[in-house]
């Protein structure tokens, strides 16, 4: 079979505004089902030798509950994905004050972000992948970012088995820009995520204050909980007697990617042998243990982005989207489900 894509109605916002879902099917047993609400990824799943589909990353069944949602399920965040302290920032010599909706701080790009938003969308099928591309006009003042920002989101599901996630925005003013995407991985379909064995390729990543904004230097991940550099099993490093571990209540953290060629992290299901292999261009990547879920650890987030708080730290690398540069991001992810190492994309 050859990708495809079709689109569905899926239920309304409280305002009676209709919500679509798109889709893709990359023609190998591999779907991915996205809303132009939010641009959520809602399903992604995979058919196994035995013919019964598996869920890679949780979603809900409903518009309602999406609307109702605050733990930013399967969505696009942005403009700033993670945590600006205080929701200010100084850029250009001029300050400005974002909408705070943690607190004081401001989060995922605030109350009414790119998850909380109907996008514009345009999907297209090649011989060797499906695709939607959903664009949105982000104006000027909004949650208090200057500059209007006009966004291109590309999601492609390839015929080999990845995911290609990719972000385009031009902005006519200065403003900070980070992207990401924030679903929930099981790649068992069902249970917890403590079996999982996770590896990530960085040396360093940021400890943060009781408020997870990272207290501005970086610390050495050797020997410690947050060396991932060697796979390890999610439920035996949350065990660890660690004072990072106890003020998140697990892992809510950035990596500082080496930016080595190859994948940046690795998430293996060892009960199924199932497997994810992330490569992105992003600095960063924040690994959320989901702690905080309504089950715990029924997911976790692997979220390739910039630093947090990087616009208030200038030693931390920040992507300053400028009038005449567009910046973009993105991420590939490749599921393997054999258990063996998935190509160098």
């Amino acid at each position: 079979m050859k990708p495809s894509v079709s689109e569905a109605p899926f239920g309304k916002l409280a305002d009676g505004s209709p919500i679509t879902e798109f889709s893709l099917d990359n023609g190998a047993g591999m779907v991915l089902g996205v809303l132009n609400y939010g641009c959520i990824i809602r399903r992604w799943t995979v058919t196994p030798a035995d013919g019964r589909a598996v869920g890679l990353v949780l979603g809900f069944d409903t518009a309602e509950e999406y609307e109702r949602d605050r733990t930013y399920r399967g969505a696009l965040v942005g403009r700033f994905a993670n945590r600006i302290a205080g929701g200010r920032f100084e850029l250009d010599g001029a300050v400005f004050q974002l909408s705070q909706n943690e607190g004081p701080h401001h989060l995922h790009g605030g109350r009414c972000g790119f998850h909380k938003r109907l996008w514009q969308a345009s999907p297209s099928v090649e011989e060797d992948r499906a695709r939607v591309n959903l664009y949105r006009l982000s104006l000027a003042g909004e949650e208090g970012y200057p500059g209007n920002l006009l966004v291109m989101v590309t999601y492609e599901l390839l015929a080999s088995g990845a995911l290609r996630c990719f972000y385009q925005a031009v902005s006519d003013g200065a403003t900070p820009v980070s992207i990401s995407q924030h679903s929930y991985f099981n790649l068992a379909g069902k249970g917890d995520v403590l079996s999982h064995e996770l590896y990530i390729d960085a040396e360093y990543y940021l400890p943060v204050r009781d408020d997870l904004i990272p207290v501005g230097g970086a610390a050495a991940v050797t020997g410690g909980p947050f060396d991932f550099r060697q796979p390890r099993k999610i439920g035996d490093a949350l065990l660890a007697d660690d004072s990072q571990l106890k003020l998140a209540g697990g892992y809510d953290h950035n990596f500082v990617l080496t930016g080595i060629p190859g994948p940046q992290a690795i998430l293996a299901d060892p009960g199924s042998g199932r497997r994810l292999d992330i490569y992105t261009d992003c600095p960063g990547l924040q690994f959320y243990s989901g702690q905080y879920m309504d089950v715990p650890h029924a997911g976790l987030c692997l979220e390739p982005q910039q630093f947090p708080d990087a616009p208030n730290h200038a030693s931390f690398p920040s992507l300053i989207c400028r009038p005449g540069e567009p910046c973009s991001m993105s991420t590939l992810y490749v599921v393997n489900q054999g258990g063996g190492r998935g190509a160098d994309y």
